[in-house]
């Protein structure tokens, strides 16, 4: 693990082995955090060798292909090492199927490397922030499949008041606690404890599966 970069911060780890797509990262990276710790790995046992380390990230830049993973190896490894940690998946792989693996394997964000740089420093600004990101193509890909493996009918739920439901929908919109508080001019504890009465009014206990629920009963022509 090399470390580029220091300063009073977030610490970032890119964990890529292109060195012009972790160059173009190391300058993407401060435009979305001002003064943040740059690290970098280059395969998949450097990246598990450097989050088992003392030094904690409070980001993960992720490519899939790394030498030494297959698949979402990489991430899955993460997940279960730093469940805290939130997964920036940033890959030259573009498909749905393999966005949906992602996202369920428990990114926070998929980024393919054809996006703008932008779109990138928005979705780490969303993520930094506590929210997350996904594509569209994501969300309906996501929909679609959750609607199809839930099988069981939908059952009578408390319906969501009012400021629920836009909390929902700022929700949906990736936007953090933090950002939601700010749009609806409420606190951030308020916005926490509708974020865990949504969970439980729609039987879920992520923002994702709160976000594809909503969508599945929409789509039945449930006013949630």
């Amino acid at each position: 693990m090399e470390v580029t970069s220091r300063a009073a911060g977030k610490r970032v780890l890119i964990a890529d082995d292109h060195p012009l797509y972790c160059e173009a990262l190391r300058a993407v990276v401060p435009q979305a955090y001002p003064g943040a710790e740059i690290a970098e790995a280059g395969s998949q046992s450097e990246v598990l060798a450097a989050v088992t380390s003392d030094v904690a990230f409070d980001l993960v830049l992720l490519d899939l292909n790394l030498p030494g993973a297959t698949g979402i190896s990489c991430l899955a490894a993460l997940r279960r090492i730093a469940p805290e940690t939130p997964i920036v998946v940033v890959s030259a792989v573009d498909d749905p199927k393999t966005m949906q693996q992602v996202i369920l394997g428990g990114a926070s964000a998929y980024v393919p490397k054809s996006a703008p740089r932008q779109v990138l420093i928005n979705a780490l600004r969303a993520i930094l922030a506590g929210g997350t990101y996904m594509p569209a193509e994501v969300v309906a890909a996501l929909r679609e499949t959750h609607a199809h493996n839930r099988e069981e009918p939908i059952e009578p739920r408390s319906e969501l008041t009012l400021r629920q439901r836009r909390v929902l929908e700022l929700l949906s919109q990736g936007l953090s606690n933090k950002q939601i508080a700010r749009t609806l001019g409420i606190s951030e504890i308020t916005v926490k404890a509708h974020v865990s009465s949504i969970f439980k009014k729609l039987g879920v206990t992520n923002r994702v599966q709160a976000v594809l629920e909503a969508g599945r009963l929409l789509v039945k022509g449930s006013p949630y």
